[in-house]
């Protein structure tokens, strides 16, 4: 199968991620099923991904007529089998939890057409722990975007054990339809490229957090203003979410069993009591402020 055999694509998981995944895909001119088991979700989805477009048809960036045509290809539905059907690449974008995706995978082998690549776009587990819950090892690979898809360009495609080379080739050209550019990790490892040099960066300032050396609030200006980096730490987490980041380190914690991989404190605290960054209101930041505010531990 090439590049002109991709017509179809599935994303299961309409989060912010699988939303914006799913409605860029439609820009590109593939047809696309949304799934999601909540359908109140799904609805949220779409509002969402139409509140952005419009704003780039306000500000000249985009052409309504080419929105319309968008969410013409974009077929929400709780169906996982309707979504699967005819469909010849799959991208899942559920719950960073191991045994929930393994889940989904084994659906989609009974679901989907014999043809079809299933990608995952965890952020951190390696396709090679989902491949066996499917009869097609070979084309199972690691589609890792960044938030928010609909901007950020760069796409991590990994390459797992038993992962063929023509699966890697045509999921970095899926990449290039969808307006990204691709990097090819030959080797699984936690956490690919990028998140394993943020992680090294947040864990130090965890670290530093938690023996009281600074406030985060100073960790993040001097992330900012020391190194030019757009975002310090810790509002880069509420940005992503803080749930997001908590349950990667968790997940991490359980495999290797060392106290250091243990998530910290604060992060668990925020996580437990709700407040999960911008999405929920509140995380490091109140975000009812305008500028965002630090909060109280």
């Amino acid at each position: 199968m090439d590049i002109e055999h991709i017509r179809k694509i599935c994303v299961t998981g309409a989060g912010q991620m699988g939303a914006q995944i799913a409605i860029q895909a439609a820009l590109s001119g593939f047809n696309v099923a949304l799934h999601d088991v909540n359908a109140e979700q799904l609805e949220k989805a779409v509002s969402g991904n139409r509140k952005h477009l419009d704003r780039r048809v306000a500000k000249g960036k985009m052409a309504a007529e080419d929105v319309e045509a968008a969410f013409a290809r974009l077929v929400p539905t709780t169906s996982l089998e309707e979504a699967c059907r005819d469909a010849d690449f799959v991208i899942e974008a559920v719950v960073e939890i191991l045994d929930v995706k393994r889940e989904v995978f084994q659906r989609l082998e009974k679901l989907c057409p014999t043809r079809a690549i299933f990608a995952t776009n965890s952020s951190y587990l390696g396709n090679s722990e989902l491949a066996s819950a499917t009869e097609r090892p070979d084309r199972v690979v690691n589609m890792h975007f960044f938030y928010p898809p609909l901007v950020m360009k760069l796409v991590e495609v990994v390459k797992g054990e038993a992962t063929s080379d023509a699966t890697v080739a045509l999921t970095a050209e899926v990449a290039r339809r969808l307006g990204k550019q691709p990097v090819v990790l030959h080797k699984e490892l936690p956490g690919f490229l990028v998140n394993r040099i943020l992680r090294a960066i947040t864990n130090e300032a965890y670290f530093l957090l938690e023996n009281g050396v600074a406030s985060f609030e100073d960790i993040d200006r001097a992330c900012e203003m020391g190194l030019n980096h757009p975002l310090g730490p810790f509002k880069l987490g509420d940005f992503s979410g803080l749930d997001i980041g908590y349950e990667a380190r968790l997940e991490n914690f359980r495999k290797t069993g060392n106290p250091e991989d243990r998530p910290a404190a604060s992060l668990e605290r925020r996580v437990k009591r709700g407040d999960l960054g911008r999405k929920s209101g509140r995380g490091f930041y109140d975000y009812s402020t305008d500028p965002p505010s630090p909060t109280e531990d």
